[in-house]
């Protein structure tokens, strides 16, 4: 009996804290916020998934500060770009200093928080800093990409580590199998041997196990925070209400009889990826004629543009006057200057692409979005309506995406993946209720009744 005792008790998983006791934190900090970095701090490699305006920029700055004193050695933030700014801009707002920095030469020996683009990392000595923070941390999404590949092998001895994103994107175990890996909990291959199952039906997916779900969401919560809204964690919700949200598909005219197949009436372009850029090209002027229209019927409200093609941004450019597009060709330098331009109410129409400018900044000024075309990925366009609409955001925010009829599936199926995100969501806040911040959230087993093993056990 006590051997199978011993065999149970080795199934069962607890993150073990490696942190600090927290310090006294910044007294400016909601009572959600502080007990979520007081946590993080305790943990000392942990993740912070929350949504869009809750204030993860201060947490991180809090921890980076709490950090930095405890080690007597600096702390490093990673952000996307044009995000330094706004960073040391909020730790300026709450006296507690980052200083931007751009390689290791601007970072002195001792404690200090600094904050630096992910376009930068390698100018950096990793070994130098005693924390690293990654904000927008959905840049481990990518489970082979090169970024991924160097925060892994830059941080990997670094004893603090903070991962802040909003909730990942659905169903994208990968990512979060990524963050665990970064974070020294587990490596994405354990994590997904232990509770998944590969998706025979779609190549390069997995499921979670049915049975497995309660435990891996109780697993999650042992290392990362999860909240939608402070009522999430306990807390009131006061001040933290969105404003409405309207998404308006806006179906544009096409003529549907050109390149139609034989036998066929109208054209009926296939699901793959050549047959949909090819139907994309083909309603681009017609999409940005659509768009342009849009902005010109309010031309005193800010607009953000946001495109996924050079073509596409081509095809709206002469149609705006004033127009201000940030492109993949654009140097650091002028991405961030036209990006804060837009922050600063500088910039009247902006026109990027969600992976330019998608995660991080904030722009509650504006409250008006424009897709020049719908997109597979929900995460993409997620990100780039909390651009907009988070909490802050003071107006109610109009969504419109231009589609053809050939391209209303796209669409169909993005809108279709938000039930995706909503049930992850549910998974992990019912983790966190269970969590009971001070402990871990993973049960115990305690057997309460003697029972004889089998006899073939025998």
């Amino acid at each position: 009996m006590s051997t199978y005792l011993q065999f149970l008790d080795s199934k069962r998983l607890e993150t073990t804290a490696t942190g600090m006791p927290p310090p006294q934190l910044h007294p400016e900090l909601y009572p959600f916020q502080r007990e979520s970095v007081r946590w993080a701090l305790r943990q000392g490699k942990s993740a912070l998934f929350f949504d869009c305006g809750l204030g993860k920029t201060f947490m991180q700055i809090a921890w980076a500060h709490a950090v930095t004193r405890h080690v007597d050695r600096p702390v490093l933030i990673l952000a996307p770009l044009a995000v330094s700014l706004q960073t040391r801009a909020e730790g300026e707002r709450f006296n507690l200093p980052v200083a931007v920095v751009k390689s290791r030469s601007d970072v002195p020996a001792g404690p200090g928080v600094y904050v630096t683009n992910y376009e930068r990392l390698e100018k950096f000595d990793a070994g130098a800093f005693g924390g690293v923070v990654l904000d927008e941390s959905s840049i481990l999404k990518s489970y082979m990409g090169k970024t991924k590949r160097a925060l892994m092998e830059a941080f990997r001895r670094t004893p603090f580590k903070l991962c802040c994103t909003a909730t990942p994107a659905p169903n994208d175990h990968l990512e979060l199998g990524n963050h665990c890996e970064f974070l020294d909990v587990m490596t994405s291959h354990e994590m997904l041997a232990r509770w998944f199952v590969n998706d025979l039906e779609t190549f390069g997916t997995y499921r979670l196990k049915g049975h497995a779900e309660i435990s891996y969401w109780d697993w999650m919560a042992s290392w990362s925070r999860a909240a939608a809204t402070p009522s999430d964690l306990g807390y009131s919700d006061g001040g933290y209400i969105l404003p409405d949200l309207t998404v308006t598909p806006v179906l544009v005219d096409v003529d549907l009889s050109l390149d139609r197949a034989a036998g066929q009436l109208f054209r009926m372009p296939e699901m793959s990826a050549t047959a949909i850029h090819k139907e994309r090209r083909r309603t681009a002027d017609a999409r940005a004629r659509a768009v342009a229209e849009l902005i010109a019927a309010e031309p005193d409200e800010s607009w953000l543009v946001w495109v996924d093609t050079n073509y596409e941004a081509a095809a709206l450019r002469p149609l705006v006057p004033g127009v201000v597009e940030v492109s993949g060709s654009d140097t650091l330098k002028t991405k961030e200057q036209r990006l804060l331009g837009f922050s600063h109410g500088e910039i009247g129409t902006l026109m990027t692409k969600p992976k330019i400018a998608g995660f991080g900044l904030n722009w509650q000024h504006c409250a008006r979005v424009a897709f020049l075309g719908p997109t597979f990925s929900y995460e993409s366009y997620y990100q780039a309506v909390r651009r907009v609409w988070r909490f802050g955001q003071a107006r109610p925010v109009q969504v419109y995406v231009a589609m053809a009829p050939t391209e209303r599936h796209v669409y169909d199926i993005m809108r279709s993946k938000a039930a995706g995100h909503i049930a992850m969501q549910q998974g992990m806040r019912g983790a966190m209720r269970r969590a009971q911040a001070e402990s871990s959230p993973m049960k115990t087993y305690t057997p309460n009744r003697t029972a004889e093993p089998p006899s073939w056990l025998a």
